[in-house]
């Protein structure tokens, strides 16, 4: 599947199932002086079973959902690619398959993660991720949509394997402790899938992209925390 791409992953989690691909361009556009990324994340009326007729089968703009999902995608994976990296990189999760009780979000990061492992491309990952719930004062990894119902706490959480690098949450009131323990617990229960794609790395990655970074000027770089870095 997907053999143009750089790399292709099809991630799935009980019925739910996303196709996330990596196009990676090994030339840097001249003049280039910041590092293109995009994130696409796309729900397809087909995932559920639809087919729609006529107008409404026309591909609208991203839905706000959809929109959302990609950022959720992006935030974790953006800072783990290297200082100078400027080549440009085309990120795009497709759900082609949904169980209505199991999100594809947490999916999609995961997938994103372990295509980006395959790929070749430098990439300081990879990132685990995981939804975090509260229901009778136990925390529940993943919940299903129903679960969610009685939870007093929605956490999504990604990183890697010794830091946490986003948090999204919204909950009834809770202690600092609570969310805490949340934030702890996703934490440690996403060393699964880490460890997992660490493995399938070493199995089945491409050969790494020899890249020439742009050489840095360490004497603005040195005025610059001088004048400002207190202040940052």
């Amino acid at each position: 599947m997907a053999r143009q791409a750089t790399s292709a992953v099809m991630a799935s989690m009980d019925d739910t199932a996303v196709f996330v691909t990596v196009v990676g361009d090994k030339t840097v556009h001249p003049g280039q002086k910041f590092f293109p990324l995009t994130v696409n994340y796309q729900e397809r009326t087909y995932a559920v079973g639809r087919i729609p007729g006529g107008f409404f089968r026309r591909e609208g703009r991203p839905s706000e959902s959809e929109i959302l999902t990609a950022r959720l995608i992006d935030r974790p994976i953006r800072p783990l690619f290297p200082k100078g990296f400027f080549n440009e990189i085309q990120i795009i999760a497709t759900v082609v398959s949904v169980n209505p009780q199991i999100n594809p979000d947490i999916i999609s990061i995961i997938g994103a993660s372990a295509a980006l492992s395959l790929s070749g491309i430098p990439f300081y990952g990879p990132v685990g991720a995981a939804r975090v719930g509260l229901i009778d004062n136990q925390y529940i990894l993943n919940p299903t949509t129903e679960d969610m119902k009685s939870s007093s706490l929605d956490l999504v959480i990604s990183g890697t394997q010794n830091a946490v690098l986003m948090v999204e949450a919204e909950s009834k009131i809770l202690s600092e402790e609570k969310v805490l323990g949340a934030i702890i617990f996703g934490h440690q229960q996403q060393q699964v899938v880490i460890n997992n794609i660490r493995s399938l790395s070493n199995e089945a990655r491409k050969l790494p992209w020899a890249i020439s970074y742009p050489e840095i000027n360490t004497v603005l770089e040195s005025k610059l925390i001088t004048l400002v870095g207190k202040d940052i």
